[in-house]
C-alpha cells in the first residue's frame, strides 16, 4: 500500500460515521497492516497528526480532526515581547473548509495567556475568536472596531518542533529547578532526576511534563552546556533551543563512507562528456561545498549558458538512510561558526563537491539566451565535469576590473568571465524590467578569534560577480520550474504569493512619512519607482525593510504558483542540492526529461505527499534562518561588548527607524543592530516631540526625523534582550528634514523642499501642527558634541549590499 493509500485509509476508518477513538495497534488490525509495514504505518499516523488531520488524545487514542468552522492547523512562533504568531498551514483541506481568508489572515497574533502549553516552533490547533471579516484595502488604522482583526487560543499541540529548553541550573537544598528566558515559559522548570550540573551553568532541558499554562513544567537535565560566557557555550544553546541536529547516526555515516571516492566508469560512459571544456567555479573564498559551475560561449546572435549542478541524486537515492536523514533535516544551516550540513560531509565536501582538477557527475541545464537576454531553449541532461578553476567571488571581480587572472590559469577563463558578466547583465536587466524587485539589503560578516569571541564585523560587499552567477542560477531555475509544469511532473516549486494589499496600504502610509507620494503599491511598478526613489538616500533602508515587512515569506510548495518578488510565473530550485533538499526531489522529478535519463529513475513522491514535505522544508528552512540570524545578533552584541569596554568613544553611523514619545528608535545598517535613544540621551537642549511629522525638534528649530542618519554611540547593552541603548554623538542639523510633495501622481517622488531647515518650513507647519502631538521635554545631553563627518547627518548615504541570490551559500529566493 502506498503512503497516499495508507493515509487514506486512516482517514476514513477513524473518520467514518460513528467511529469512536482507537489505539495505535487497533488502526493496525482492522486496516489488516502487516508487522514488516508496521514502521511505515506509525511514520504515516505521526505525519497526520503533525499535519492536524487526526488528533492524539489521552492513553494514545487517535480520532478524526473535529470540523469546525474556526479551528485552523499550523505553526507557533513567538515574538520577542512574548505574545505568539500562529501562521496557518495553506495546503490543510480543513484550514480551507472553514471558509477563513487564509491569504488576509496569513498570520494570527495569539495573547501570551492563550498559548498554552505550546513552545516556540511547535505545529498546532488553534481556535479563532473574534473571527469577523476583515475588509479588503483597509489598513489597520481605518480599522472600526467592528472590524477587528482574528485572534486565536492553541487548543492542542499537534507537535513539538522541540522538546528541550536551555537555561540556568539553580539549586536550593534539595530542589533543583532551571530559570529561562524562553518566552514560550519565562519562569522555572522543575528538575527531576540526578545531574551533575552547578548551579549558574546553562544546562538542557527535555520537558517532560507540563499540564497548563497555570502549571510548573517539569524536566530533567539531559545535558551540561558549561558557564555562560565560556567559548562556544552561547552558539551550543542557541543549537539545542531550535533542535538542530550537530552529528549523524551510525549507519548514516557508514552509507556515506561506503560511496566511492571517485566515479565508476560505468556512470561517465553514459553522460555526455563535458571533461574537456572550461567549466569552472565561483564561490565565497571559503566555501567548501560546491554546488555549481558554470560554461558559455558566445555565438553569431546568441550566448550558450551550461549551468551544471552537482548530481546529489545519483548518489542519495529515495528511501535510503542517508535519505530519510537528509529530508529531515531540510537543508544546511550556517550559523556563525560552523555548518551543519544536510548531508555527512563524505558528500557535501567530498565526492558531490564540485572540486576542480576532478571528475564530478552533474545535472546540465544547457540554455541558448539571445543577446536581449531571454531564454530561447533550455535542454537538460546527465554530464560529467572536470572543473578548470575555482575562483572566489573577489578573484572574478578582479578579472571583471580589467585585470588578469589568477596566475597558472587556464587559457580563456578571463575571457568566460567577462563574457559571463555581459549575459548576466542583459538577464538581469530584462528581469526588472519586467516587474522583479531590488530587495538588495545588507549582509554582515562576524569575524571571530581562535577562542570563538567576536573580534569584528564588516558588511559583505555584493559585487557584479556575485550577480553573475545569481543570473546564471535564477536562469536554471526558471528553466527546470517551466520543464515541470509544462509536463505536469508532480515536484517541489519555489513560490513567493501576492502580498495582501492591506499590508501594502499600511506601507504606502510609512512611505509618505518618509516624504514620498508612493502612488498604488498594490501595482509592482509603483513599489519599484519608490525603490528607485530611495535609491542613495538616508531612509533607503527602512523603505526596504518596510516592504519586506509587508510582503509575504518565499516558501516552498507542490503548486507551482509564481514568485512575486522575481516577478516569475516559473521558479524552482534546482541548484543546490548539496545544501537543501527541495533541490534533490527537484533533480528527481526532472530525471525523466533529461536527454539520458538514468535506468530506473528514481521514484518521486505523490502530489498529496509533496504538498505535506513542502510545509516541512518550509518550516526547516524558517527555523534555520531564524538560528543563524541569532547566533549572528548574539556574536554582534558580544563584539559591541567588546568594543564599549576598550574603546573611547566610537561612533556608529545610525539610522532612524520610528520616532516616539520616550526617544528614537535606530539601528545601525552596517551592522544590523538595532537599539533605542532614550529622550534624555538626546543632544542638549529643549526638545520637543512632534507626531505628526515623526520628528523631535529642538528650541533651536534643529531636527532629528524619521529616516535621517546621526552619529550613535553605545550607552549600554542588554544581552539578555538583546538590545542596546545609544545616544546621539554630536549635534543635529536643521538639514535633512522633508514633507510629502503633492506631485506625480502613481508616482514615488521626493518634496523638492527636502534638506530646507526647520525655521524655513515652520510658518507653513503651523496650520497642520494645531498644537497636536507635540510633547517638550529638556535633554541635559548626556552626550558630547564635537565636529566630524556628521557636518550634516541627513546626507551620508550608505554602503548598499546584497540580498538574495547566492552568498556564502546562505541565500534564499
Amino acid at each position: 500500500m502506498s503512503g497516499e493509500n495508507l493515509s487514506q485509509s486512516i482517514l476514513d476508518l477513524i473518520g467514518s460515521p460513528g467511529a469512536r477513538p482507537m489505539t495505535k495497534s487497533e488502526i493496525a488490525r482492522k486496516l489488516g497492516i502487516p508487522p514488516k509495514h508496521r514502521a511505515a504505518f506509525r511514520g504515516t499516523l505521526d505525519a497526520l497528526v503533525e499535519n492536524g488531520k487526526i488528533t492524539s488524545e489521552k492513553k494514545g487514542l487517535y480520532q478524526a480532526r473535529v470540523r469546525s468552522n474556526n479551528r485552523l492547523a499550523g505553526t507557533l512562533k513567538f515574538h520577542p515581547k512574548g505574545h505568539g504568531m500562529f501562521f496557518p498551514d495553506m495546503a490543510d483541506e480543513q484550514n480551507a473548509a472553514t471558509g477563513i481568508d487564509l491569504v488576509t489572515n496569513n498570520r494570527i497574533m495569539i495573547n501570551r495567556r492563550d498559548t498554552g502549553t505550546a513552545l516556540d516552533g511547535d505545529r498546532v490547533l488553534v481556535t479563532i475568536e473574534r473571527a469577523h471579516a476583515r475588509r479588503p484595502f483597509r489598513t489597520r488604522q481605518e480599522m472600526t472596531p467592528e472590524e477587528p482583526e482574528l485572534r486565536a487560543k492553541v487548543e492542542k499541540v499537534l507537535a513539538r518542533r522541540s522538546n528541550r529548553v536551555v537555561g540556568v541550573f539553580r539549586s536550593k537544598g534539595k530542589y533543583n529547578s532551571v530559570e529561562t528566558d524562553d518566552k514560550a515559559i519565562e519562569g522555572l522548570i522543575d528538575i527531576t532526576g540526578d545531574t551533575t550540573a552547578q548551579p549558574g551553568q546553562l544546562v538542557v532541558v527535555d520537558l517532560s511534563q507540563w499540564k497548563d499554562r497555570n502549571s510548573t513544567p517539569r524536566g530533567r537535565v539531559i545535558e551540561v552546556l558549561g558557564w555562560p560566557g565560556d567559548p562556544g557555550v552561547d552558539i551550543i544553546s542557541v543549537i539545542h533551543r531550535f533542535g538542530l541536529r550537530t552529528s549523524f547516526p551510525d549507519d548514516v555515516l557508514d552509507e556515506a563512507r561506503s560511496v566511492p571516492e571517485t566515479p565508476e566508469d560505468q556512470e561517465i560512459a553514459r553522460r555526455e562528456d563535458w571533461r574537456d571544456k572550461l567549466v569552472i567555479t565561483i564561490d565565497p573564498a571559503d566555501a567548501k561545498d560546491h554546488d555549481d559551475a558554470i560554461w558559455l560561449k558566445r555565438n553569431k546572435n546568441s550566448w550558450t549558458l551550461a549551468v551544471h549542478i552537482a548530481d546529489v541524486s545519483h548518489y542519495v537515492k529515495p528511501g535510503t538512510r542517508m535519505d530519510k536523514e537528509a529530508s529531515e533535516r531540510g537543508n544546511s544551516t550556517y550559523l556563525v561558526d560552523r555548518v551543519l550540513p544536510m548531508l555527512p560531509t563524505e558528500l557535501s565536501n567530498g565526492i558531490c563537491s564540485l572540486k576542480p582538477d576532478v571528475d564530478r557527475l552533474t545535472k546540465c541545464a544547457l540554455m541558448e539566451i539571445a543577446f536581449d537576454g531571454r531564454v530561447l531553449k533550455a535542454t537538460f541532461f546527465d554530464a560529467v565535469i572536470h572543473s578548470r578553476a575555482k575562483l572566489s567571488y573577489e578573484q572574478a571581480q578582479t578579472i571583471l576590473d580589467g585585470k588578469p587572472a589568477p596566475k597558472g590559469s587556464a587559457r580563456g577563463l578571463a575571457v568566460l568571465v567577462r563574457e559571463g558578466w555581459k549575459l548576466a547583465s542583459a538577464m538581469r536587466k530584462r528581469r526588472f524590467a519586467f516587474g522583479a524587485l531590488d530587495l538588495e539589503m545588507p549582509e554582515i560578516k562576524v569575524k571571530l578569534d581562535e577562542n570563538g569571541h567576536a573580534v569584528s564585523s564588516e558588511p559583505v560587499i555584493h559585487t557584479e560577480s556575485h550577480q553573475l552567477i545569481e543570473e546564471c542560477m535564477l536562469a536554471a531555475n526558471e528553466a527546470v520550474a517551466k520543464v515541470l509544469r509544462e509536463r505536469q511532473k508532480p515536484s517541489i516549486f519555489r513560490i513567493h504569493e501576492d502580498p495582501d494589499p492591506s499590508r501594502l496600504m499600511d506601507y504606502t502610509e510609512n512611505a509618505k512619512l518618509h516624504g514620498y507620494k508612493p502612488g498604488d503599491l498594490t501595482n509592482k511598478d509603483h513599489i519599484q519607482k519608490l525603490l528607485d526613489a530611495a535609491k542613495g538616500t538616508p531612509e533607503e533602508h527602512v523603505i526596504k525593510l518596510g516592504l519586506l515587512k509587508s510582503l509575504k515569506r518565499a516558501a516552498y510548495s507542490a503548486e507551482p504558483l509564481g514568485h512575486y518578488g522575481l516577478s516569475k510565473a516559473d521558479y524552482t530550485h534546482f541548484t543546490s542540492p548539496i545544501r537543501r533538499y527541495a533541490d534533490l526531489v527537484v533533480h528527481r522529478s526532472l530525471q525523466p526529461f533529461l536527454k539520458n535519463p538514468p535506468k530506473p529513475v528514481d521514484r518521486t513522491p505523490s502530489q498529496a505527499d509533496l504538498r505535506e514535505f513542502a510545509r516541512h522544508i518550509s518550516d526547516t528552512e524558517r527555523t534555520s534562518a531564524e538560528a543563524e540570524s541569532e547566533t549572528k545578533q548574539i556574536k554582534l552584541l558580544e563584539y559591541l561588548q567588546h568594543v564599549l569596554k576598550t574603546e573611547d568613544e566610537r561612533i556608529f553611523d545610525g539610522l532612524i527607524t520610528d520616532v516616539r514619545p520616550m526617544g528614537l528608535m535606530v539601528e545601525i545598517p552596517d551592522m544590523g543592530v538595532r537599539g533605542a535613544v532614550k529622550r534624555e540621551d538626546l543632544p542638549k537642549g529643549r526638545w520637543r516631540f512632534e507626531q505628526h511629522r515623526m520628528a523631535w525638534v529642538s528650541s533651536e528649530g534643529n531636527v532629528i526625523q524619521l529616516g535621517m542618519r546621526i552619529p550613535l554611540r553605545i550607552t549600554s547593552i542588554n544581552t539578555e534582550r538583546r538590545f542596546v541603548d545609544f545616544a546621539v554623538a554630536g549635534k543635529p542639523t536643521t538639514e535633512g528634514t522633508h514633507t510629502p510633495s503633492p506631485k506625480g501622481k502613481g508616482k514615488a517622488t521626493k518634496d523638492k523642499g527636502a534638506g530646507k531647515s526647520y525655521k524655513a518650513k515652520q510658518s507653513s507647519q503651523k496650520a497642520k501642527t494645531k498644537k497636536s502631538g507635540v510633547l517638550e521635554v529638556e535633554s541635559k545631553g548626556n552626550s558630547t558634541a564635537k565636529k566630524s563627518r556628521y557636518a550634516d547627518i541627513s546626507s551620508k548615504p550608505f554602503k548598499k549590499a546584497r540580498y538574495g541570490g547566492k552568498s556564502g551559500k546562505r541565500k534564499r529566493k
